[in-house]
């Protein structure tokens, strides 16, 4: 049976915590800055966070995947025993994150139906994919959302909605207060109030016409990889259940926040390539080997405190991106070196003072091209592009019951 894409639902939300502890970055932040995690790690130490229900990417070579699970169901089920994690039923949570550089962004937290998700490229669904899924990093995601009995989301997906119909109108509304304080690690601060009722109502009207307006409702911004799991896990799931097993189960729906991709305080970030172990000189006389020349698109390459740039020719911005992941994917795969995807210019610059590592800085997509691109030519490749800076991503916050 049909629901709704986008639904209120029951909301786990901490009390009588330290608010600034509980809430950290997405695990896939600050991957290659492990004293980023290190400062966090040291800061909660034993105090109720969402650290503990993570394994942050910086981390990975310290657990397995059998660790990771149950380091992350332990926290869960000792967070839920507790009684601190208080239940907000049937609602949205509309979100006003103000970023790093005092911009606020808009948001509504809600609940998506996975049976209208499709992160293959290939399908007309009404939630569709933005970049490739990289299927390999799915299993230990699986695994962990199996065992789990919360989940808690730093997935971010937009709305193309130029007419401002679905989240802004919650901006005049008198909603009351859920939570309200400063993120750590300069992530600025973030304020949440319940949308019930009417105002509930309203916002889920505003999409249904939207839809019908648009054909894809929504289009993944951040955690794309975390939400396919969660959709692989409830097409494993529902094959054993009884028809009506499967309109009310909890794994149906993964908690989310969605965000107008028109919002002025969004803005797409490029995600950069280092490569660590190479011969920067050699790299970029290969790549000069088979890129088209032309002035569409600049490339530019750091290394030991060097800068080279490169012009390219292409029909688009993904044609670019798929090209040069290809180029990447090849290089990595025949020369043993390696690789990975950077927020923010800066920190590839510094990276990139080491001797044997390059930096590849991308060229930002246009915002406007997003929901085009996607409907007519499917996904970017992987890790195209971020929304905002790294500290402007979505801190986990929320969580939502997913086993009955």
């Amino acid at each position: 049976m049909k629901k709704d894409v986008f639904t209120p639902t029951n909301i786990l939300l901490p009390e009588g915590i330290d608010m600034e502890n509980w809430s950290v970055i997405a695990c896939d932040q600050f991957s290659s800055e492990r004293e980023y995690w290190d400062r966090v790690r040291e800061r909660v130490k034993n105090s109720p966070s969402t650290f503990n229900m993570i394994i942050p990417e910086a981390y990975l070579d310290e657990f397995d995947e059998a660790q990771s699970a149950q380091k992350i169901c332990t926290a869960m089920d000792e967070y839920s025993a507790s009684g601190f994690l208080k239940e907000v039923p049937d609602s949205f949570v509309y979100v006003e994150r103000t970023q790093a550089d005092g911009r606020v962004r808009r948001g509504i937290v809600g609940a998506v139906d996975l049976d209208e998700y499709d992160f293959s490229g290939k399908g007309d669904a009404a939630i569709l994919a933005s970049e490739g899924t990289v299927l390999d990093r799915l299993p230990v995601r699986i695994n962990i959302r199996r065992q789990a009995p919360l989940e808690l989301p730093h997935i971010m997906a937009f709305i193309d909605d130029e007419c401002l119909s679905v989240i802004e109108p919650l901006t005049k509304k008198n909603l009351p207060v859920l939570y309200d304080f400063n993120l750590m690690e300069g992530g600025g601060s973030v304020k949440g109030m319940r949308v019930v009722g009417d105002n509930a109502a309203g916002v889920m009207s505003a999409l249904a016409a939207l839809r019908e307006k648009n054909g894809p409702l929504m289009v993944m911004g951040d955690g794309n990889h975390s939400l396919a799991a969660a959709k692989v896990y409830w097409d494993e799931l529902k094959q054993n259940l009884t028809d009506a097993e499967r309109e009310n189960h909890p794994a149906r729906m993964a908690l989310l926040e969605i965000n107008n991709v028109y919002d002025p305080a969004i803005d797409f970030e490029a995600i950069h390539r280092v490569m660590f172990g190479v011969d920067p000189k050699e790299f970029i006389r290969s790549l000069e080997g088979v890129v088209q020349k032309g002035n569409d698109y600049r490339l530019r390459w750091v290394y030991g405190g060097t800068t080279h740039v490169t012009d390219v020719a292409a029909a688009c911005i993904g044609d670019m991106l798929t090209a040069m992941q290809i180029f990447v994917d090849d290089y990595a795969k025949t020369s043993g070196c390696g690789v990975d995807y950077i927020h923010g210019e800066e920190t590839v610059e510094a990276l990139a003072k080491d001797e044997g590592v390059l930096g590849l800085i991308l060229p930002a997509m246009d915002k406007s091209e997003l929901f085009k691109t996607v409907a007519e030519s499917g996904v970017f490749p992987k890790k195209s592009f971020s929304v905002g800076h790294a500290r402007d991503k979505r801190y986990y916050l929320e969580c939502r019951k997913i086993q009955p």
